[in-house]
């Protein structure tokens, strides 16, 4: 019978093995705590540390960023150069395409280009007889006004005096293009041929006058007269009735100096009194050409608003499934007895 608290020999050999190997734990772990094999609590590396505690260790700062090398820098610039050059290109591009005609916004520009490309390609490379007659029955002068005047104002308005080089070709393609851009086709169509028609006739008729008085001989009435340049100065004097102040008024300086210097000079009467009389022509229009330019920017506005503003259609919500119809329950056959059987 063991008595209660009192050793014996079994509890004393374990309490004394154990006692030993708690010693020794005790002394290796200030052994390595000593020579630095410890952790930083003071514990072994492999002995775990009490549940719930967690060792908090300094977080180390980030690296900093590498410097920035001479290679790098100097391609970056470059990029950046070329972007800016790419860009500035590109703006040039798109304006120069606004100074120039193109079949989409410019037809009728266009159209009237290619016409006065090619018959001034022909007058230059084809024979010299043929285009001298072909300019002859092309003129606008008395002769010609008189048999079949429609024919001759057409054809007139075909040939370009003075070929590509001339000032009139640069200034028809810079014209008419940005005219057009600002009223439409139509009515740039309209102001050419009301300045082509109307500065012909200003000239010519007073000619057939003079010399039914007997104040010119006979030969004006078979004065060689043709080109656009009537028409064209139409298109300059509307032109500037839909620009700014400053540039209307540069603009019509400019012009009004050219041609009081050419009726100064007295080398063409009749064709330099033409010019004045046709940039008053389209000068007299600017009320109509202001008021379709009004009405070209208010389309464009709305359209542009409207394209804006379009209202994306709502996203179709899905239709919620319909429920699956449960198969009818399945009835069975109604039991009826058979003959002979008995139910109870």
């Amino acid at each position: 019978m063991k008595r209660r608290g009192v050793p014996t020999a079994e509890t004393r050999g374990t309490a004394g093995t154990y006692g030993a190997e708690g010693a020794r734990s005790e002394a290796y772990g200030a052994e390595a705590a000593r020579a630095g094999t410890a952790g930083p609590d003071g514990r072994l590396d492999r002995i775990p540390a009490p549940r719930g505690t967690v060792p908090s260790l300094p977080t180390p700062p980030p690296p900093p960023p590498p410097p920035p090398s001479q290679g790098g820098t100097a391609t970056y610039a470059r990029t950046a150069t070329y972007a800016r050059t790419a860009r500035t290109v590109r703006t040039l591009l798109l304006r120069t395409a606004r100074v120039l005609p193109d079949p989409v916004t410019t037809p009728f520009t266009f159209v009237y280009c290619l016409l006065l490309l090619s018959t001034t390609y022909y007058a230059q490379h084809a024979d010299h007889a043929t285009v001298s007659a072909l300019l002859h029955a092309s003129s606008t002068d008395v002769a010609h006004l008189a048999a079949d005047p429609l024919l001759v104002l057409i054809a007139s308005g075909m040939w370009l005096a003075g070929g590509l080089e001339s000032a009139y070709a640069i200034g028809f393609l810079l014209t008419l293009t940005a005219l057009e851009r600002r009223i439409g086709g139509w009515r740039t169509a309209g102001v050419f041929l009301a300045g082509h028609v109307g500065a012909t006739l200003a000239t010519e008729v007073p000619v057939a006058f003079s010399v039914l008085a007997g104040h010119l001989p006979e030969s004006s009435l078979h004065r060689m007269d043709y080109g656009i340049s009537f028409g064209l100065l139409a298109c300059v004097g509307a032109l500037a009735g839909a620009m700014p102040p400053v540039p209307r008024v540069v603009l019509l300086a400019w012009v009004g100096l050219t041609l009081l210097d050419d009726l100064l000079d007295f080398g063409d009467p009749l064709t330099n009194w033409g010019h004045p009389i046709a940039l008053l022509i389209g000068i007299a229009c600017w009320r109509p050409v202001r008021r379709a330019r009004r009405a070209r920017d208010a389309r464009r506005a709305a359209a542009r608003a409207a394209t804006r503003e379009t209202p994306t259609p709502p996203e179709s919500t899905p239709r919620p499934a319909e429920p699956t119809p449960r198969p009818p329950e399945s009835t069975s056959p109604e039991l009826t007895p058979r003959r002979g059987c008995g139910v109870r």
